[in-house]
């Protein structure tokens, strides 16, 4: 519990993701004093704080922040759990507002908003923090500590799969558009793309195989490992034995042929990522930089087929 609770602002309370925010804020013993979304369904609310002031209309959200500022209760942080194409504008919002702010990943979907932000934030003193609590889990710590402490100079072979199966509400919401989420390589790919380049290094090669709404998949070289991933919301991508244990979700990493499992250990994340932010430790803007790089440039890539070095899952196809 944080001895000097901090007053938090909440942006997007009715969403999927919201709820681990909310999670996070009272586990380190902080206030949550006012939320929004244009959506009113978020009972979710009062298992957490009840007595937050809840708002459907950005205006007057943003009228409450001053009216508190005037009265001398100052906000803190903004957490951000909005539609991934408002994340820039909201990011601005807490900053303006002289809070930090914490946002969900993407953090933005073009590294010129990157670049932007930086320049915002130099110029008002605040943070920008970003969740990507996969740096956060024990067994990928444990994976990074052990290619450190590897051969300098060996290049792993990454067979990535990640299979999530989504119904057809997905298509209809904001995540179905590609302009709003960025398609499925960033809605769901990206903080794969941040893990394994905090581990192997920087992108220096990016290859599309196929890029559809249900799915994509393609080829990076890092600067030490060469990755085949493969990325799906389609339920009938998953293996017989997930879909016979009743499951819709199948990740996997195999790093030279070894499989890395890290199925569990997933709840309590985002409670970690809010702690190392209120001690200062987050991950910032040059953290999240360069996986926001690497899925615009899958975004904006021309898929090339089933040719080259592609993942084994197409080879059924």
């Amino acid at each position: 519990m944080e001895s000097n609770p901090k007053n938090f602002g909440l942006i997007g309370a009715a969403g999927y993701i919201a709820v681990r925010h909310l999670r996070a804020i009272k586990d380190t013993g902080n206030n949550l004093l006012a939320s929004l979304d244009k959506f009113d369904c978020v009972g979710l609310l009062d298992g957490y704080f009840p007595q937050s002031d809840f708002f459907v209309e950005f205006e007057r959200f943003d009228r409450h922040f001053d009216k508190l500022k005037r009265t001398g209760t100052k906000i803190d942080y903004v957490s951000i759990c909005s539609p991934n194409y408002l994340h820039d504008s909201h990011i601005r919002f807490a900053l303006r507002h002289h809070a930090e702010a914490i946002c969900e990943k993407p953090i933005v979907l073009n590294p010129w908003n990157v670049e932007a932000l930086q320049e915002i934030e130099n110029e008002t003193g605040h943070k920008i923090y970003t969740i990507l609590q996969l740096r956060l889990h024990p067994k990928i710590i444990e994976l990074k500590e052990k290619i450190k402490n590897g051969p300098k100079d060996k290049v792993y072979d990454i067979d990535l799969s990640y299979i999530t199966s989504r119904g057809n509400w997905y298509y209809i919401s904001w995540k179905g558009d590609i302009q709003k989420s960025g398609g499925v390589a960033t809605n769901i790919g990206i903080h794969f793309f941040d893990m394994l380049t905090w581990i192997f290094g920087d992108t220096t090669k990016n290859i599309v195989h196929i890029s559809q709404p249900n799915k994509a998949a393609g080829y990076l070289e890092l600067e030490n490992a060469r990755v085949r991933w493969f990325l799906s919301i389609d339920y009938n991508d998953l293996p017989e034995s997930v879909k016979e244990g009743g499951k819709r979700t199948f990740r996997s990493i195999a790093v030279d042929g070894e499989e890395i499992e890290f199925s569990e250990g997933f709840g309590e994340l985002h409670t970690t990522s809010y702690r190392e932010i209120l001690a200062g430790r987050g991950f910032g803007l040059n953290d999240a930089r360069q996986s926001v790089i690497t899925a615009f440039t899958i975004r904006n890539s021309n898929p090339v087929g089933l040719v080259g070095d592609y993942h084994p899952i197409l080879k059924n196809r």
